[in-house]
């Protein structure tokens, strides 16, 4: 019970950004003494921060953070996308918390896979696995933990893939996959003309929701793995767009 609370505080602190102690109090029916408690215990694993009364969710590229959001979900997801990748393949992963706990999973589960990212934070994560990493090198964004810039994209010019996984900020059927920064957009839609397939691992509150930036337009996207809560319009918009949709129970 104590951990599903504090789990559920944080995804309520990260939807919310900034959250007053009495409000937790109330919305969870417990002391404002055990609220604090529990953010005092997210806040050690690095989860939140506190500030003069308040839970504040940290920066939003944060994927430790992120990983503990909805983090049941996003496994499964990650686990029904690993399906796809066979024993000694070379995939690409992008940067995103689904992405990383497929990283994770290929690592554990799979013989001979080598993991082509950008992402610090994956390659770090999947240490002690199974799989082989390359990072590409290029100008390093310390909150996001990944690399960007032309330097990844000369880093990619060697290299061809049959799979890239990427997550996403959101999507609607006028704007396409949207991302929240340029220049990892830049990078994805690089590394999109480098494999054969692209595939989206994203939570179905991505749907419609539009990020600040253009990332790829659904034309370039074989499958999505999402969970059950995608919406109907959603789901069928995507199907009539040629795209593959694996959905993962939400409990």
């Amino acid at each position: 019970m104590v951990a599903e609370r504090r789990s559920k505080i944080l995804e309520y602190v990260i939807d919310h950004e900034r959250v007053d102690v009495n409000e937790l109090s109330e919305r969870f029916g417990v002391s404002q003494v055990t609220v604090r408690k529990d953010l005092d215990h997210l806040e050690r694993n690095g989860l939140v921060t506190r500030q003069h009364g308040y839970a504040v969710a940290i920066a939003p590229d944060n994927l430790r953070s992120r990983l503990a959001f909805h983090y049941d979900i996003k496994r499964r997801i990650a686990a029904e996308a690993a399906d796809l990748v066979p024993n000694g393949s070379t995939v690409m992963i992008e940067s995103g918390s689904c992405c990383a706990l497929l990283a994770h999973e290929l690592a554990q589960t799979k013989r001979g896979v080598t993991i082509i990212t950008n992402s610090a934070f994956i390659a770090d994560f999947v240490r002690g696995g199974q799989a082989a990493v390359v990072l590409l090198g290029g100008d390093y964004q310390p909150e996001s933990q990944v690399t960007v810039g032309p330097l990844v994209e000369q880093c990619l010019a060697g290299f061809h893939v049959e799979l890239l996984f990427v997550g996403v900020d959101g999507y609607t059927p006028d704007a396409g996959f949207t991302g929240r920064n340029h220049l990892r957009a830049a990078v994805v839609m690089q590394m999109a003309t480098r494999a054969d397939h692209t595939v989206v691992l994203t939570e179905s509150l991505k749907f419609p929701r539009q990020g600040a930036v253009p990332l790829l337009p659904v034309s370039a996207v074989t499958r999505v793995f999402t969970d059950a809560g995608l919406p109907e319009t959603m789901l069928a918009h995507l199907r009539s767009a040629g795209v593959s949709v694996a959905t993962v129970p939400t409990s």
